[in-house]
C-alpha cells in the first residue's frame, strides 16, 4: 500500500454548517429533571473501548490526520505574549513538517482553530489572516466563572469585537451544584446573545460537577440556551476530559438532536496529549453520533501538546522509527 494514499482512508464525514448558531429553545424543566445516568454502565462502556476498537497502519495514519484537523491549538498561560501567540498561529497554518505533509499528501491540512485569552485575540486574528483558521477566545470569567455577570458578558462582547469567531464561555458551576437550572439557562442565553454570530462553546467544568447526572443535565440546559458546542473542561480543573464524562455528554447531544433536529458539537479539553487518546475520542464520536459529527464543525479537541505526538506517530508510520519531540516543535 502506497504511503501517499493515506488520505483516501480518512473517515468520511458530511460537513454541515447551516446549524450555527444553535437556535435557542425554552428551558424544558421536565426533560432536565427526568435525566438519570447509570454510572456503572457508563464506566463499563468506556473501559473496553480502546481494547475493542483499534486502527492500524494506513488507517491509523488517516484517523490521526483527521484528528489534527479537529485540534483547537491552545495557549492559555499567564505568561502568554504576542510573540508566542504568533508562533502558535504559524504552527496552526503548518501543523506538519513539510516532508511529512508531502509524503502523506496533506500539504493543505490545517488545525480546527487557535484558542487564546481575550487580550490576545487581535494578534491571533492578524497572524491567521487569509488562512481560514478561526480564532477562539475563552471568556465569561475563565476559568471559574465567578466574576460579576456584567463583567462576563462584556468580556464575551469584547472578544467578538476583537475578531474572535468562536467564544469558549465557562459556566458558574455553583448553579449546577444547587440545581438552579433556570439561572444557568439565563446566563448562557445572555452569553449567546453577546456572542452574536460567533460560535458559542460552553465549558461545563465537568471535574467540578460531582455526578454524571449533573453533567447530563448541564449539557441539556446549555444546548437549550443556544450553545453550539458543549465542552468538558477548562484544563484547569483537577479532573479534565475523560471518556466516561465524554460519553455522558455525547448521549445528551444525541438525545437533543433526536428531539430537536439540531446538531450540537462536542469538545473534550484538558490533559489530552497522546495520539492514541485522540483516536479513542474519534472512535467514541463515530460510535455514538456517527460520521456527520467527525469534522471540525462538530468536533474539536482542546490541546497544545497533542499535535507533537500526532506528528511523531505519523513520522513513525512513514519511517518505522520514533523521533525525538524536538523534531516537531510548536513554533
Amino acid at each position: 500500500m502506497s504511503q501517499s494514499n493515506v488520505r483516501q482512508f480518512e473517515p468520511k464525514a458530511a460537513v454541515e454548517t447551516s446549524g450555527f448558531p444553535n437556535p435557542v429553545m425554552p428551558l424544558d424543566f421536565d426533560w432536565v429533571s427526568r435525566v438519570r445516568v447509570n454510572r456503572s454502565a457508563v464506566q463499563r462502556r468506556c473501559a473496553t473501548l480502546s481494547g475493542r476498537r483499534t486502527v492500524k497502519k494506513q488507517w491509523q495514519a488517516a484517523w490521526l490526520l483527521r484528528a489534527m484537523t479537529c485540534i483547537d491549538l491552545t495557549t492559555l498561560d499567564g505568561a502568554d505574549t504576542p510573540g508566542n501567540v504568533n508562533r502558535l498561529c504559524t504552527k496552526a497554518r503548518l501543523p506538519l513538517r513539510p516532508d511529512i505533509a508531502r509524503s502523506l499528501q496533506a500539504e493543505d491540512l490545517i488545525v480546527g482553530a487557535v484558542c487564546v485569552y481575550p487580550a490576545l485575540v487581535r494578534e491571533a486574528v492578524e497572524a491567521l489572516e487569509g488562512s481560514g483558521i478561526p480564532v477562539a477566545s475563552v471568556a465569561a470569567g475563565f476559568p471559574d466563572g465567578l466574576t460579576p455577570l456584567e463583567t462576563r458578558i462584556a468580556e464575551v462582547e469584547r472578544a467578538r469585537e476583537a475578531g474572535a469567531q468562536e467564544i469558549d464561555i465557562v459556566i458558574r458551576r455553583g448553579l449546577v451544584l444547587t440545581g438552579d437550572w433556570q439561572g444557568l439557562y439565563d446566563e448562557i442565553h445572555l452569553f449567546r446573545e453577546a456572542a452574536g454570530d460567533a460560535h458559542l462553546k460552553t465549558i461545563l467544568g465537568t471535574g467540578n460537577l460531582v455526578s454524571f447526572s449533573n453533567v447530563a443535565r448541564a449539557s441539556l440546559v446549555a444546548m437549550m440556551a443556544g450553545a453550539d458546542f458543549i465542552k468538558t473542561s477548562t484544563g484547569k480543573e483537577g479532573i479534565n476530559a475523560n471518556l466516561p464524562v465524554s460519553l455522558v455528554m455525547l448521549r445528551a447531544i444525541r438525545e437533543f438532536h433526536q428531539r430537536t433536529g439540531t446538531m450540537v458539537g462536542f469538545k473534550p479539553a484538558g490533559g489530552i496529549r497522546a495520539a492514541r487518546d485522540a483516536i479513542s475520542y474519534l472512535i467514541l464520536m463515530r460510535e455514538e453520533l456517527g460520521f456527520p459529527w467527525l469534522n471540525a464543525h462538530y468536533f474539536r479537541i482542546g490541546a497544545s501538546g497533542l499535535l507533537g505526538d500526532i506528528s511523531r506517530q505519523l513520522e513513525h508510520y512513514l519511517s518505522g522509527r520514533y523521533s525525538a519531540s524536538h523534531r516537531h516543535p510548536m513554533g
